[in-house]
């Protein structure tokens, strides 16, 4: 079994969205051990949006059931679209898949830009009609810089767990195991996570 870690490294000079805290780590020397104080908003980094989130109501990031964070999904590659990832985009690439990680151009981009890809209205109304349960993206957020939210209440509102900011700049089009895994922070609205692909090693 392959490991392949799509999660981005969180430190000091991790880049935030615009408004968000940076977050700042410092670490302590005790004597016999370090030790670390830890400073940053609940979506640093590569991060998993509870409905909570954008509803103000519904599941916390505790409360989210995990099945939707792990098994069988679909990496597609969407980096030819440009900024909008429409439905046309992606229609009758989910292959029955419940989980579905967005590929764009922006995977090995290391600072801010507000043009960075998202997912249209329509091609989230797509993803809930087919049962799509978890969608993630390398991007800032799934929804344009200039938005109402109304993509991410359309995928939080039917329990679709947002995973957003991943690093897909090793992974190649196709089917994966899934494992992404927030911090269990009570009643709080998302969390950066771990987030890994599991691919079978094919030995000839």
């Amino acid at each position: 079994m392959k490991i392949i870690d799509i999660t981005r490294p969180l430190s000091n000079s991790t880049v935030v969205y615009p408004g968000d805290t940076p977050p700042v780590f410092a670490q302590h020397d005790q004597g016999q051990y370090l030790i670390s104080d830890l400073c940053m908003n609940s979506h640093s980094g590569t991060h998993i949006d509870a409905p909570v989130h954008y509803l103000k109501t519904g599941d916390t990031i505790d409360t989210i059931s995990l099945s939707r964070l792990v098994g069988p999904c679909r990496v597609l590659d969407v980096s030819h679209a440009g900024r909008e990832i429409s439905e046309s985009v992606i229609k009758g690439k989910l292959g029955g898949t419940t989980r579905i990680i967005l590929k764009t151009a922006f995977s090995k981009c290391t600072t801010f830009r507000k043009d960075y890809p998202s997912m249209t209205l329509d091609a989230a109304r797509y993803l809930i009609k087919n049962g799509v349960q978890c969608v993630g993206i390398d991007s800032f957020s799934i929804e344009a810089f200039i938005c109402d939210g109304a993509v991410h209440r359309e995928l939080l509102g039917n329990n679709c767990v947002i995973i957003e900011l991943l690093d897909l700049s090793p992974v190649t089009e196709g089917d994966y195991t899934l494992v992404a895994l927030p911090l269990r922070l009570s009643g709080l609205d998302g969390s950066p996570a771990r987030v890994i692909l599991l691919q079978d090693e094919v030995h000839i």
